[in-house]
């Protein structure tokens, strides 16, 4: 058994745990805090990312730690939003304050801080430890609980926007196969655009639509849509049944609500890629850091909406990936962002931005963080439609 400093740590762990069953959010901090003690290894923080991953913002802790609240930390430009970006621990110059990354599988979460001018043995084990336990009571709640979901936003929501985030999954899932991450911008006022993704023995599937227009309508439209793919999914059908699913859900009790998709399953033992375009732009495939032009360009069925898929079901197009390709997916709001002199953001900066980050050794979720920065920059913070990307990478030899 591992002794740190203090109490051993597999009983430490244990003892969080059990007290977990009955905590509320606001314990959550203080149990860390209180292991970290016993474990000798110093004081502790928690700090949750916001929703547009900018900012670090501290969890409560009970009765002040320090006797004064912490103040949020700038995930650019500081040592913690270092180990966020980076998911690996970072310490100061001193070693007297480490940072621990909160990772829920690979979805990146937050980050612990560790305080302590004493040198126990085993610190970076027990607060990798630690830092895994505290991710996992913060994601046990947050689905249900309004003070951790108010600790991961810095800006009111819109309806709309509401509706649409309570749908959608992770940002990032993977596997030792594959990885796909999403970027959904105006976080805040996001009207018609939805992702989803999931794993399915081997099988990853991936979905994006763009509901016409940006409004309540448009929400739930693309609400319905995702219910309507996951349920078909879900029985075990095809990706043609889900394409007439969604068609005839949304021409039933969405009227004259038009929606672009595309739907798609990539079989991570194979690299069998498999999709159906309904009048989305196509799909792009990066291999060894460039575009492969039109590689994924195929002629795009009508959008969802009109019924027209319920009595015939879209083509369904393969392609075969190589290890380590990646494949892009992407709205129109991308690429047509328009600066206020009028440029178009297009999809060679879009592109370029991509491969710049990942061949920089940015992770697939860091390079579509900082995608997102480069976007909303490029037209000032006032993205007249709503901006999505899905980043997958086959990766079975890694």
């Amino acid at each position: 058994m591992v002794s740190v400093g203090g109490d051993e740590l597999g009983p430490v762990l244990a003892w969080v745990l059990d007290r977990s069953h009955e905590a509320s959010s606001m314990d959550i901090a203080g149990l860390i805090a209180e292991a970290a003690g016993r474990l000798g290894i110093g004081e502790t923080r928690l700090y949750l990312v916001d929703l547009q991953q900018s900012r670090l913002n501290p969890l409560p802790q009970p009765g002040g730690q320090g006797g004064h609240a912490a103040a949020a930390v700038d995930v650019e430009g500081s040592l913690a939003g270092l180990a966020y970006r980076t998911q690996r621990v970072q310490q100061s110059r001193d070693r007297d304050t480490a940072w621990f990354p909160m990772v829920d599988g690979i979805e990146r979460i937050g980050v612990m801080q560790v305080s302590s001018s004493g040198r126990a043995p085993n610190r970076m084990q027990a607060g990798r430890a630690l830092a895994s336990l505290a991710t996992l009571l913060v994601v046990s709640q947050s689905s249900h609980n309004d003070l951790i979901v108010r600790h991961q936003r810095t800006n009111p929501m819109s309806l709309q926007a509401e509706l649409l985030w309570a749908f959608l999954p992770p940002r990032t899932i993977g596997t030792t196969r594959a990885t796909s991450t999403a970027m959904l911008e105006p976080a805040y006022d996001v009207g018609g655009d939805a992702f989803d993704h999931t794993f399915i023995d081997g099988t990853l599937h991936l979905t994006m639509v763009d509901a016409m227009g940006h409004d309540l309508a448009s929400g739930g439209a693309s609400a319905a849509a995702i219910a309507a793919c996951r349920s078909t999914r879900r029985s075990g059908a095809a990706l043609p049944d889900i394409a007439s699913t969604i068609d005839r859900t949304l021409a039933r009790w969405i009227p004259d609500r038009l929606m672009t998709g595309v739907i798609a399953e990539l079989d991570t033992r194979t690299g069998d890629f498999v999709w159906i375009n309904c009048g989305h732009p196509p799909p792009l495939l990066i291999r060894d850091g460039h575009v492969l032009p039109r590689a994924l360009e195929r002629t795009a069925e009508l959008p969802l909406g009109l019924g027209f898929h319920a009595q015939e079901p879209p083509t369904r197009h393969h392609a075969r990936l190589q290890p380590g390709d990646r494949v892009l997916v992407h709205s129109d709001g991308v690429t047509e962002a328009r600066s206020p002199d009028g440029d178009l953001y297009g999809e060679d900066r879009l592109t370029d931005t991509v491969i710049r980050s990942l061949a920089s050794g940015h992770n697939a979720p860091e390079a579509l963080r900082r995608l997102a920065g480069n976007l909303l920059a490029h037209q000032e913070h006032r993205l007249r439609d709503d901006a999505t990307i899905l980043l997958t990478e086959w990766h079975p030899t890694r």
